[in-house]
């Protein structure tokens, strides 16, 4: 398995790299534990894409596959929606943590 693009991405990206818009930062204890909450969803829906992506991906001859490599692939899968997140991800923490933001506002 090649894991060159992996490494680029945990190593921190292309310089050409899309920066996030800048946001308010949350401050009071309800809107950490949104933006958490919101940053939390992000990484595990990129994660749960990148499974998806590498269903087909084959593995190398002799010494690759089995039940070994199917964990690890899912712990790298995890680690990876995580560092993508934390990077700038794909946009949806920010959406995401607006809407519980306007949620709650509703419901007080």
């Amino acid at each position: 398995m090649d894991t060159s693009l992996y490494q680029s991405v945990i190593a921190g990206g292309s310089k050409n790299q899309i920066k996030p818009a800048p946001h308010a930062e949350p401050k009071t204890p309800d809107e950490i534990k949104a933006k958490r909450a919101a940053d939390e969803f992000e990484a595990i829906f990129i994660s749960q894409m990148l499974k998806s992506m590498s269903i087909g991906v084959k593995t190398d001859g002799p010494f690759g596959g089995g039940q070994s490599e199917e964990i690890y692939r899912e712990l790298m899968n995890e680690q990876m929606g995580k560092t993508i997140s934390r990077q700038g991800g794909i946009g949806m923490s920010d959406e995401i943590y607006r809407e519980i933001l306007k949620s709650q506002e509703v419901g007080k």
